[in-house]
């Protein structure tokens, strides 16, 4: 990190430089406060998060406006709509580049803004602005937009909806991806038998064991399209038995992720009941100076050897995963370890 001239040199020009640095510093993080999801106390970042929200909706709205003939006459306004809200995108975009220093405090300015590229929310909006100037049939990725909607609806403070959903599912990613291997499997097996059953009576319909893969998706899933079915006996037989199978493998993974969820909210509403005054529980509020700002939970764990059962966060409490950064104005509640 590059030291400001004023901390090296105590001259006029050292301090001028030094006070436009942190002049602009100041600037760039209140720029990213703003365009960040907003706090409940942040009006102007609560109305850009809206103001992005009616912008996204409104280009959206115009995509599907003209594909329709009776808007024909009114193009060019709807093109011009269009330009102003991909205009907008643009500005976002280059205000979240030019400030996610802010959003990864470990890496420089360069490598974070790279970091970002490649984010989620970087491609999306890449994704979003490209098929305006090129890629034209690509233009559908701009309804990818709408994905930051869901960040608005918070369950609590910075652990909104969308990351709780993204949490189950990482969490829960062997057990999900054991339950998707058996419903390939299955499908793989049920093709191959079908091809047995019928190749002999259709021929055309089932010419090999892979010609079965299709009829095999739609009848586990049940969505029996009929284009493609049995018409030996054994071959329905083998049907029947097959889509009650498939009714049970294709529940598994919805089983699986309704517990994830049950077992996320209880945790959640196990920190809330927390009792500050428990002789096994310690408090800290992060203030400006604390050495655990912009740390991760588990660096913190490590380095204080405790574990962080909750912080409150803006009034409420929020579960920390390991990756949750603390902020200022945390207040951390954790357990020392003997």
């Amino acid at each position: 990190m590059k030291i400001p001239t004023c901390l090296l040199s105590q001259d006029d020009n050292g301090a001028g430089f030094c006070y436009n640095y942190y002049a602009m510093k100041a600037k760039r993080q209140r720029i990213f406060e703003v365009i960040q999801i907003g706090n409940r106390g942040d009006e102007i970042s609560r109305f850009c998060d809206y103001f992005i929200v009616v912008v996204i909706f409104v280009n959206i709205a115009v995509l599907f406006m003209e594909t329709f003939p009776i808007f024909q006459p009114y193009m060019t306004v709807l093109k011009i709509i269009e330009a102003i809200t991909i205009g907008i995108f643009i500005v976002e975009y280059i205000l979240r580049l030019w400030t996610a220093d802010f959003l990864y405090p470990k890496y420089g300015r360069a490598k974070a803004a790279l970091r970002f590229l490649v984010s989620f929310d970087g491609v999306v909006d890449l994704l979003t602005i490209l098929p305006f100037f090129f890629l034209s049939g690509f233009v559908g990725f701009r309804i990818l937009r709408v994905v930051r909607i869901f960040r608005l609806f918070r369950v609590n403070a910075s652990y909104d909806s969308f990351n709780v959903i993204a949490h189950v599912i990482w969490k829960k990613k062997n057990q999900i991806f054991s339950s998707v291997f058996i419903i390939l499997m299955l499908m793989l097996v049920s093709s191959l038998c079908m091809y047995s059953a019928e190749h002999e009576a259709q021929p055309e319909v089932f010419r090999n064991a892979f010609s079965g893969i299709w009829w095999s998706l739609s009848t586990i899933f049940t969505v029996g399209y009929g284009d493609i079915y049995a018409i030996t006996p054994l071959g329905q037989i083998m049907t029947v038995i097959i889509t009650f199978l498939g009714v049970g493998a294709v529940a598994i993974p919805t089983g699986i992720i309704s517990a994830g969820f049950v077992e996320e909210y209880s945790e959640i509403a196990r920190a809330s009941r927390i009792d500050p005054g428990a002789r096994h529980t310690l408090i800290e509020y992060i203030s400006e100076k604390s050495p655990f700002i912009g740390l991760a939970v588990k660096e913190v764990e490590d380095k204080g050897s405790c574990n962080i059962m909750a912080i409150q966060r803006e009034g409420e409490i929020l579960v920390p995963r390991d990756d949750t950064i603390i902020n200022v104005g945390d207040t951390l509640i954790s357990e020392r370890f003997q």
